[in-house]
């Protein structure tokens, strides 16, 4: 079966279920979207893992690439393989010493070994035409890498940068990494304004 290349579009509260969010996988070579449902846990995993931020210890994602790079076992590729009864299944696919090896998975923990490795993710057909639905050209426009406009962004405009740097510090030590990531771009945001009237 071919594989069909996919990458994250955006991370947002899920919403047909409270308390979980969703992971939106988009194909690079369509307009196809993968939505899946995740838990809060592995959301704030892979959010992390794309703001390229450092908690104070190690999340389990982290301990587990950082064992598998030990023992120089590289992640060569996810593969969302199955679909049953709502539930997506993923594979692993590692390679040690030219040997590949298949490991099953969580589809979220799979996504967050693989933003971890800057993995591709592929899927299959059969799995987009299940579950993926067709957005318009309008619709995929000003797409967020992140955090989607459906997690309302904190109003931040009363603060100082100064501010701005010591709240983050705060919640990265609480380990609020989604409030966090929603800081660290006022900041980015603020600083790129300001560089760009100098």
């Amino acid at each position: 079966m071919k594989k069909i290349d996919l990458e994250i579009v955006a991370l947002s509260h899920s919403v047909t279920q409270s308390h979980n969010y969703a992971v939106v996988l988009g194909e690079l070579s369509g307009n196809r979207r993968l939505p899946i449902v995740i838990g809060g846990f592995e959301a704030q995993a892979i959010a992390v893992a794309m703001e390229r931020m450092i908690p104070n210890r190690p999340l389990t994602h982290d301990l587990f690439k950082n064992t598998l790079d030990t023992f120089d076992v590289e992640l060569k590729e996810v593969i969302i393989n199955n679909l049953l009864d709502g539930i997506f299944y993923a594979q692993l696919v590692c390679t040690r010493d030219n040997q590949e090896f298949v490991i099953d998975s969580r589809t979220s923990d799979a996504i967050a070994m693989a933003v971890r490795f800057k993995s591709p993710i592929y899927t299959f057909d059969f799995i987009m035409e299940q579950a993926g639905v067709v957005l318009e050209d309008s619709e995929t426009e000003g797409k967020s890498n992140i955090l989607s406009d459906e997690v309302k962004p904190d109003s931040f405009e009363q603060y100082s940068t100064k501010a701005l740097k010591q709240m983050l510090d705060d919640v990265l030590e609480n380990e609020d990494y989604e409030r966090a990531a929603k800081i660290r771009d006022e900041i980015n945001n603020r600083e790129s304004e300001d560089n760009s009237k100098t």
